[in-house]
């Protein structure tokens, strides 16, 4: 009988190329415009314990040679990965986002505040990963 062991570089490449994505390499995604210009880099996922599903993405945006960012927790279903970019697409203008809920630092938010999950669903116009 033959075992084969998969190195852990190949199964990296071998996810890299399904469909499947490991969510370290979400976590340093960079995020696009549609026009393909980048807005953006997702910090953190926010992941509902008792569904499993993804919730928020939390995305840093603006600030200068590391410092100074913004953080932008935005619903997860308002990404589209896109392979040539090799990162998450969102359609989205400054405009926008400078009126987005946001945080200047990830100890500042308070994740278990239903009102201000009800108020990113409702900026975003997106429905609630929670149910309607």
């Amino acid at each position: 009988m033959t075992i084969a062991f998969m190195h852990a570089d190949r199964r990296t490449e071998a996810y890299d190329r399904a469909a499947l994505i490991s969510s370290a390499k979400v976590q340093s995604s960079n995020v696009y415009r549609l026009n393909g210009e980048r807005v953006g880099r997702i910090e953190h996922m926010m992941i509902d314990k008792v569904s499993g599903r993804i919730a928020y993405v939390v995305m840093s945006a603006g600030g200068f040679m590391g410092q100074g960012h913004d953080f932008y927790p935005l619903p997860w279903c308002l990404f589209t990965y896109n392979d040539r970019l090799g990162g998450y697409e969102f359609d989205v203008s400054d405009e926008h986002l400078k009126g987005a809920p946001k945080f200047t630092s990830p100890e500042a938010w308070d994740w278990t505040d239903l009102k201000r999950g009800r108020r990113i669903h409702d900026y975003w116009r997106a429905l609630p990963y929670w149910g309607f």
